[in-house]
């Protein structure tokens, strides 16, 4: 396996500190994520991951410690801005377009990304680069057979796969893929699981899961989280065989057959 270490840093936290009155929910995290790499952000429940990720997308700020991204410091910045500068969170698309179809969704996400804003009603039929890209992705998630259906008639792993693709067309250089498999029924999991596999090697992923046959499946670096604080971080043969991770993760419920 390719040292990821050694290609550049596109995503990087330094001594990131969060507190809520007298609780520290992150303290003193510092993670880089490498370019292509598949890092996985590892921990049981109440380790802190979600306000790391909330965290890296500024939807909270941090008490200290500083967010750099592609080397320029986003601590600041809306996650809005982090979007445009190529930093996408995989969407919550329940509330969001129940009542549109993939298509319509793909094509007023691309055509936004495109800076045909408003224009997007149009750009469904007029713009081919926009209907390509569409097509393009409806394939690349196994969609089109579904491309007509509203949203909230989908099947759930489909909807787990239209967000993954609406976080796609948003060309992102990195990728924070939230649970992709979460409540995902068994059969539908393996058509996610190879599309996840396959999302494209010039994007850095930070993937945070609880499955940890996905994690050791796909991550190449992984980071253990456990009371807010990094435990430790190596390859997934090194988290695998760590003492420290055995006892207070692996050696537990669902990441046992790993230990």
């Amino acid at each position: 396996m390719t040292d990821i270490t050694k290609n550049p840093v596109v995503l990087s936290a330094q001594g990131l500190i969060k507190r809520f009155g007298g609780i520290t929910a992150t303290n003193n995290v510092t993670l880089n994520l490498h370019q292509g790499a598949r890092h996985a952000l590892i921990g049981p429940n109440g380790a802190g991951k979600t306000t790391l990720i909330n965290l890296l997308t500024g939807v909270l700020p941090p008490t200290e410690g500083r967010i750099t991204l592609e080397g320029e410091d986003i601590s600041t910045l809306p996650p809005h801005l982090r979007v445009r500068r190529g930093m996408v969170r995989t969407f919550q698309i329940n509330q969001l377009f129940d009542s549109m179809t993939p298509r319509e969704t793909l094509a007023l996400v691309v055509s936004q990304q495109r800076g045909l804003g408003g224009k997007w009603w149009q750009a469904l039929g007029a713009q081919p680069e926009v209907n390509r890209r569409c097509e393009e992705l409806l394939e690349q998630f196994h969609l089109s057979s579904v491309m007509h259906q509203t949203t909230n008639v989908m099947a759930y792993g489909k909807r787990r796969l239209l967000e993954i693709a609406i976080a796609l067309a948003c060309e992102p250089r990195v990728l924070l893929l939230d649970e992709p498999v979460a409540g995902v029924p068994a059969g539908e999991r393996e058509e996610l699981l190879q599309t996840v596999a396959a999302l494209p090697s010039d994007v850095s992923i930070l993937l945070i899961e609880h499955d940890m046959d996905l994690v050791f499946s796909f991550a190449n670096r992984m980071t253990v989280l456990v009371n807010g604080t990094v435990l430790t971080e190596g390859t997934p043969d090194q988290i695998a065989n760590d003492p420290q991770v055995k006892e207070v993760y692996l050696g537990h419920g669902e990441g046992a057959q790993h230990g």
